[in-house]
């Protein structure tokens, strides 16, 4: 009975393995992006030349990306970009022919696809943001953008307000040194002219000596 289990296990793990191990071969149609997930704002891991040959692993059901292998990478292509061949002839990849073609339908995880294939990658580190999506990573990214200019503009109208400060101030100081400079100048012309007057009114006193003496003026005698 024991043995009857085991042989019954077998052949149920014999009959899941093609299952499990199942792929079909696909052809690229044009030069198209490998992605790092199923859309293309994910980051591009490779290209992929046109007519090149893909192991298609498995395919979303509920949109029309499926995860290839090429030359021993990983990545997501669109179905609308891959062909492969069915009943003697070549369809492009879509959720009618996973079945027919063997191919297995999947689910993607950020945290499981890109711990297994992209631990080498830039874009790993932010792993965190893209496991919600790539709508909220770039919408995150968005609005970082726009806080960072925002920030820019702050400090540009910040440096502005400075440089404007400090050019009031310049302005202030020059008006000011541009009044002492005209106060004396105005005191040296007022100092000039007093002097000028002092010297024409020494000019202008008679010396008592030219005065003639007469006699019996004290003031001649000495």
């Amino acid at each position: 009975m024991k043995n009857l289990f085991v042989k019954i296990a077998a052949v149920g793990l014999l009959m899941l393995a093609p299952a499990v191990a199942q792929a079909a071969e696909g052809y690229s149609m044009a030069n198209v992006n490998m992605r790092a997930g199923p859309s293309t704002r994910y980051p591009a891991v490779a290209v992929i030349p046109a007519g090149s040959s893909v192991e298609i692993r498995g395919c979303l059901s509920d949109v029309n990306w499926c995860d290839v292998e090429f030359y021993g990478g990983r990545g997501w292509v669109s179905g609308q970009y891959v062909q492969a061949s069915y009943q003697q002839r070549r369809v492009y990849v879509g959720p009618q022919y996973y079945r027919p073609l063997g191919i297995p339908m999947i689910r993607f995880s950020v945290d499981n696809y890109w711990d297994r294939y992209y631990r080498n990658r830039d874009f790993y580190r932010d792993r965190d943001r893209w496991s919600r999506g790539p709508d909220y990573y770039y919408r995150d990214r968005d609005n970082r953008d726009r806080d960072r200019d925002r920030d820019n503009r702050d400090r540009d109208r910040n440096w502005r307000e400075r440089d404007g400060d400090r050019d009031g101030r310049d302005r202030d100081r020059d008006w000011r040194d541009d009044n002492q400079r005209d106060d004396r100048q105005r005191g040296d012309r007022q100092r000039g002219e007093r002097q000028r007057d002092d010297r024409r009114g020494d000019d202008r006193r008679p010396d008592r000596r030219d005065f003639d003496c007469r006699p019996g003026d004290p003031s001649c005698d000495e």
